[in-house]
């Protein structure tokens, strides 16, 4: 790898050009403050336009889910398809005159002297830079890098194995058996893809999950500023019930614990059924238990059942790499696995966080309007 190094000196560097990091770069611009922002990728919003399924859409209406300073037009969908919105994430870049270097994986961030500084890699030219600044925002999401369960056997599979940041479609998946292993919202909305894309669809579901719909979510999420949160699990449970009924006699059992206390004690969202309850109740979607072990192409679950496989698809979500390249100042900000700990999105020594709190896109304009 090349070493030749260039040092750039900025108010504030933004690691990431996810939502988090461009409404961080708008919101400082309008106050008259320049930034960086560096991402290993070569676009901004990377996720939505490369690691995300072809049917996603938005789970929460338009109203809160626009960046700051940037509303969605009257006459966008209620909920934003994928495409839609990595439109609208080009055109906030661009509107706001984001200043972005693309295709720079950022090594290590130490204060030092007191300054930030970063030392990222152009990954078109293996160049190293080193980057100055007096404040630093961690805005990589939270859905950094994929995480895989190890599974005994799994080398011994055949077919073809992906993680759901992989998956696109169902095309070539018709009259194949199809195994998505996880049941949060990835994992039941690829399930439905495959089944309606002609493929024998199986899901894993290994604990307990809070079903709700679009409407029953954004109905409830309105009534925070009215009402504590054991209220709103009440009504959300009781409208959930009405329209579900008793998903744990279809494998797809309920925690005790209510869906927005549990967000809040564990950071496990809610699943948005778009349609897959239903099909796991005509049986057009299998449920299965924990998968213990694989032999070539036959997957063994808890209880000795067996079945073969065409393809699988591991919907086990992601981790956070903030650990591994920030040097310094992140205790009392960061937990030990890279999301944020603590309510305040500010640290020590001109560090910052945006998007890291579990709160998704509307998470990431108010951590952004709060900076400095």
């Amino acid at each position: 790898m090349a070493t030749a190094a260039s040092s750039i000196a900025t108010p504030v560097i933004i690691v990431g050009a996810g939502p988090s990091g461009l409404a961080a770069s708008a919101c400082l611009a309008r106050r008259g403050v320049a930034s960086l922002v560096l991402d290993r990728d070569d676009c901004v919003g990377s996720l939505w336009r490369k690691r995300a399924y072809d049917r996603l859409h938005l789970h929460l209406p338009k109203q809160i889910s626009a960046l700051p300073h940037a509303p969605h037009a009257d006459d966008a969908p209620d909920y934003l398809p994928r495409d839609h919105f990595v439109r609208y994430l080009d055109a906030y870049a661009q509107r706001f005159d984001v200043r972005a270097r693309l295709r720079r994986e950022v090594r290590a961030a130490r204060f030092v002297d007191g300054r930030w500084e970063v030392e990222a890699v152009d990954l078109g030219t293996g160049e190293e830079e080193r980057h100055a600044a007096k404040f630093l925002v961690v805005a990589t999401g939270e859905f950094d890098e994929k995480v895989l369960p190890q599974v005994p056997g799994l080398d011994t599979f055949p077919g073809e194995v992906m993680h759901s940041r992989d998956y696109v479609s169902a095309e070539g998946k018709r009259g194949k058996a199809v195994l998505v292993v996880g049941c949060g919202n990835s994992g039941m909305e690829i399930a439905l893809d495959l089944a309606e894309g002609g493929a024998a669809a199986y899901v894993v579901v290994r604990g307990e999950v809070h079903l709700m719909t679009r409407e029953i979510m954004s109905a409830s999420t309105a009534l925070f500023a009215y009402l504590p949160v054991s209220m709103i699990d009440r009504l959300a449970l009781l409208a959930c019930f009405l329209v579900f009924g008793d998903t744990g006699k279809h494998g797809v059992p309920r925690p005790a614990v209510g869906p927005f206390a549990r967000k809040l004690q564990s950071n496990v969202y809610p699943v948005i059924d778009v349609g897959t309850y239903s099909k796991i109740k005509t049986g057009q979607i299998q449920v299965l238990p924990a998968m213990t072990s694989i032999d070539g192409d036959v997957v063994e679950f808890a209880g000795g059942r067996r079945h073969r496989f065409d393809a699988i698809v591991f919907a086990t979500g992601y981790r956070s790499a903030v650990k591994k390249w920030l040097k310094c100042g992140g205790d009392g900000l960061f937990g030990d696995n890279g999301m944020a700990a603590g309510r305040s999105p500010k640290g020590e020594n001109g560090l910052y966080r945006a998007g890291l709190a579990g709160r998704g896109i509307y998470g990431s304009g108010t951590d952004a309007e709060f900076l400095l």
